[in-house]
């Protein structure tokens, strides 16, 4: 398998993007990196290029909600570094309330968020990789994606379930291309988006669970549940547990 070298992350500029970048960048590898807070991207930028002096960092501000904007950085990224071997749609939104308690502002800026806002990030990714004749797709859902789950989460299971859905409809159609794709299912990983949630017995540092991601995309595996312990039996429990059991659980 030949190596990605270039790789351009989404939502870079914090919690599973953030530690994916210094993951990649501790293996050689050029990144593109993307987000809002351009001023946390331009530290990242400082300290991996201290630590990695002979790679190449890019960085640039975008709003994945502004889809035009998507488009424009990610031919912007392959312009600065030559092709974009592989990106990781991983910028995404855990807020939500309760269906019908008077918040679907909430409820719809993580839909479009978590959603439409990916399918632009595949769309731009894969109308690259097409052009390129090769490439790799990683999409970031969540272990919340296997069953529909209440009150906070519902709208944001909803719309990795549907991102999950998204990803495997791309690798159907690509199946006898160069293209691959990847679908991640992270379980309790500590981040910023789990910071408001609380700790639980579950959940992984940053450390140990963007490691996991990472061997899972650099086998360039179909899906992943990851931490591999205990999330695979976890995701064939929620499967086939009845609801009630599983809205108790989550």
């Amino acid at each position: 398998m030949s190596t990605r070298q270039n790789i351009l992350i989404t939502g870079a500029s914090a919690g599973l993007g953030e530690q994916m970048a210094r993951e990649f960048a501790a293996r050689g590898r050029d990144l593109a990196l993307c987000a809002r807070r351009t001023d946390r991207l331009e530290r990242l930028r400082e300290e991996l290029l201290a630590a990695h002096p002979g790679i190449t960092v890019s960085v640039r501000a975008l709003d994945v909600n502004d889809h035009d904007a998507v488009f424009e950085v990610f031919r912007a990224f392959r312009a600065d570094l030559g092709s974009l071997d592989r990106v990781v749609v991983n910028a995404g939104l855990g807020k939500g309330q309760p269906i019908g308690t008077g918040r679907f502002d909430a409820n719809l800026q993580t839909a479009r968020t978590n959603f439409t806002a990916a399918l632009a990030q595949c769309e731009a990714a894969v109308e690259v990789f097409r052009d390129q004749g090769a490439g790799h797709l990683v999409v970031v859902s969540s272990m919340s994606a296997m069953r529909g789950l209440p009150r906070n989460l519902t709208t944001y299971a909803a719309s990795k379930a549907g991102v999950a859905a998204l990803a495997e409809g791309i690798r159907a159609e690509l199946l006898r291309t160069p293209i691959k794709v990847t679908t991640l299912f992270p379980g309790y990983i500590a981040s910023e988006m789990s910071g408001s949630a609380g700790r639980t017995p579950l959940m992984v540092s940053t450390e140990k669970g963007v490691r996991a991601m990472v061997r899972a995309i650099e086998a360039e595996r179909a899906q992943a549940k990851v931490p591999a312990w205990p999330w695979v039996p976890m995701g064939f429990a929620m499967r086939r547990l009845p609801l009630g059991v599983v809205a108790r659980m989550s």
